[in-house]
């Protein structure tokens, strides 16, 4: 069984409370390239079976085309999951996000419940994808095996506001405290092949933070960002977008490693700096960031 190929770019995933008629029915309009349709923690303990209603009609109703449509239900072990799970699994929207993963058997029990589900509806399951997110000390220690579980897993994420409060951080916003576990997914994510999210920035007035955070997890390899209001959108699009100065600098490595390739030549020098296979590879990363087909060079 492997998970339908994603074809989405991942750079930014804006969360919509589940209980917000207006945001759901522009989801798609804001110029995100994935929205959160939260059920979890955005949604009141009074207001969860009114957005789990509220969300399910949006799903069938509204057009999300171009975007990809990701579901945040609760955790299968509060009053709420296994309803969330019935009803949105037989939506199957792009993929599932299940909060608070720990351990191997959680996310195991998890993921043949929703087989069980899509069984009981004649669904594939092969076509929905499942994003796991880590959000305390003993999903970081277990990342790695539960980021490999399932060919269904195609993405995790670090929670970090969670993983803060789990870990008695103090002062949770400058990062330092989750940057192990935000290495610690990254490297688990990238051992498996997967896309890895990095957590939300809270303070939507700081664009300055929001940047800097962006570029630095960027730098860590992380896909993309969570967000959690639309003015964040342009921000992180445009740091995980190439620059034009970047993609001529690919786009001159990977011509010139065709050329090198036609002569039997593997390491080479690009403006006075070697090119291997490596660097290749990262030219190549980013002209498909950029959508620029190499049949085009």
């Amino acid at each position: 069984m492997k998970a339908k190929q994603n074809t989405f770019k991942r750079r930014t995933m804006l969360y919509i409370p589940g209980n917000n008629p207006a945001m759901l029915q522009q989801g798609s309009v804001y110029g995100a390239d994935g929205i959160l349709l939260d059920l979890e923690d955005a949604v009141a303990l009074n207001q969860k079976d009114a957005a789990r209603i509220l969300v399910s009609h949006m799903m069938q109703y509204v057009s999300y085309e171009g975007c990809e449509v990701t579901v945040r239900v609760n955790h299968i072990d509060t009053p709420f999951g296994l309803e969330d799970l019935k009803q949105m699994v037989p939506l199957q929207p792009d993929a599932l996000r299940l909060p608070k993963v720990e351990t191997v058997d959680e996310i195991k029990r998890i993921i043949d419940v929703i087989e069980e589900i899509e069984n009981e509806h004649q669904l594939q399951h092969d076509q929905m994808k499942v994003h796991v997110m880590i959000e305390t000390a003993l999903g970081v220690q277990n990342v790695f095996d539960i980021a490999g579980y399932s060919p269904r897993i195609d993405a995790i994420s670090i929670g970090g506001q969670d993983l803060a409060a789990d870990m008695q951080l103090v002062k949770a916003n400058d990062g330092i405290g989750i940057d192990y576990a935000r290495k610690q997914i990254v490297m688990a994510a990238k051992a498996h092949k997967i896309d890895v999210f990095d957590t939300v920035y809270v303070d939507v007035e700081d664009e300055d933070g929001l940047r800097e955070e962006a570029e630095y997890i960027k730098k860590l390899g992380f896909t993309g960002k969570a967000i959690i209001n639309p003015r964040q959108i342009e921000i992180v699009n445009e740091v995980f977008t190439p620059t034009e100065q970047e993609i001529r600098k690919a786009v001159k490595i990977v011509k010139a490693f065709e050329r090198n390739k036609a002569e039997g030549i593997g390491v080479f020098a690009v403006d006075g700096k070697m090119v291997d296979a490596p660097v290749v590879q990262r030219a190549i990363r980013v002209l498909e960031m950029a959508d620029i087909e190499l049949e085009s060079l």
